[in-house]
């Protein structure tokens, strides 16, 4: 059963109050009395009622007041507030209003007026606690929505790098790097990256990027690619082009991870020197997120086994690295390299080579370099 419409009556004159619990409560209202506002305003905290019958003019706190007090209180702010008065001014009842009042019933109380003003408050708190559970029921429902759809955001991307990843071995598995290689390269260009300041959104998208840098070996014959040994000068003309094979499998590309994976692709070999291919570009005219890519690729290349040779040590290879700052590396991004260590190392614990390749892995040395 629905409880009754809880009405509470304030006023300072006994015979008032027992007058309008007498014309109450035969309307099935369960009514509550208070003799001053300091015991309405604590009656009101303890058992919210639906509809206030406020008297103005009391002793301590005046109607005003605690009409003040409840409307600003934000428990209490929906409450009906009905102000009942002898006052017959104007400016008392603009006065009423400016404090929250919502309607008014003149004394003395006529039986049918109080039963109009009543019932007329009533529904506006019964509109007033539909739209409060709407708005929270809107808000769960919200909330619940946008959880799914981040997670399943979350899952785009999970899958959307994890297809990256495939689909790059399809061109790493050609010439046997592992799945390890992509993980790690990709990882240390965004440790890289962040030690530059780059954005979240940037650092996103280049661990989107980075593992498609090798993706247009997949261009390049297997009598090459696939050879054991170091390649003549012809051969390795023909392996330089890996860079604008792949660029030209990622162009055209309105997905803007893909975009900088181009880039990746066509930069990566360039050299701070600018003795570096396929353009031949110097210095800051390289794209900083191809400047980036060389020294994660050459360090992963350094510190891995391949065909042709056992991994060197870290200390080894950051020392080589040391040796191409401002000739083969961007001497920033070498230094941001240094900075991004500890997380360098331990992407590096995280993702070990799984197996000895058997193929090569060229990071643009000659043979006669």
């Amino acid at each position: 059963m629905d409880a009754k419409p809880r009405v509470l009556a304030v006023d300072d004159e006994d015979r008032n109050l027992r007058l309008m619990e007498a014309m109450l409560l035969p309307l099935d209202y369960e009514v509550a009395l208070c003799r001053n506002g300091e015991e309405a305003l604590d009656e009101v905290r303890k058992n919210p009622p639906d509809v206030v019958l406020l008297d103005i003019m009391m002793p301590g706190i005046n109607g005003f007041e605690v009409a003040r007090r409840l409307k600003t209180d934000e428990v209490t702010r929906l409450i009906p507030i009905v102000m009942v008065t002898s006052l017959k001014d104007v400016e008392d009842r603009v006065r009423g209003l400016e404090a929250g009042a919502d309607d008014f019933l003149t004394k003395p109380v006529d039986k049918m007026e109080l039963k109009a003003r009543v019932a007329s408050s009533l529904k506006v708190k019964a509109y007033n606690d539909y739209m409060v559970n709407y708005q929270k029921k809107l808000e769960s429902e919200i909330a619940a929505r946008t959880a799914q759809l981040r997670l399943a955001y979350a899952r785009v991307q999970n899958a959307s790098l994890d297809t990256i990843h495939r689909l790059s071995k399809a061109a790493e598995y050609k010439d046997e790097h592992t799945g390890d290689h992509i993980q790690r390269m990709s990882r240390y260009c965004v440790a890289i990256a962040r030690q530059m300041g780059l954005s979240q959104k940037v650092l996103d998208s280049i661990l989107y990027a980075a593992p498609m840098h090798d993706i247009g070996k997949i261009g390049i014959p297997d009598r090459i690619l696939l050879k054991p040994r170091r390649l003549k000068p012809d051969e390795w003309t023909i392996m330089k082009r890996h860079t604008t094979i792949g660029a030209q499998i990622l162009q055209g590309s309105d997905v803007g991870f893909i975009r900088l994976a181009e880039v990746i692709a066509l930069t990566h070999h360039e050299r701070w020197d600018g003795n570096g291919y396929p353009k031949g570009i110097a210095g800051n005219k390289i794209p900083l997120v191809g400047r980036i890519t060389s020294v994660a690729d050459v360090f992963d290349a350094l510190t891995s086994r391949r065909p042709y040779k056992e991994p060197i040590s870290v200390d080894e290879s950051c020392s080589i690295i040391v040796e191409g700052r401002g000739i083969r590396f961007d001497p920033a991004v070498v230094d941001a390299f240094f900075s991004a260590m500890d997380e360098v190392l331990a992407v590096k614990d995280q993702f070990p080579d799984a197996s000895r390749s058997r193929l090569v892995e060229m990071v643009g040395l000659t043979d006669d370099e």
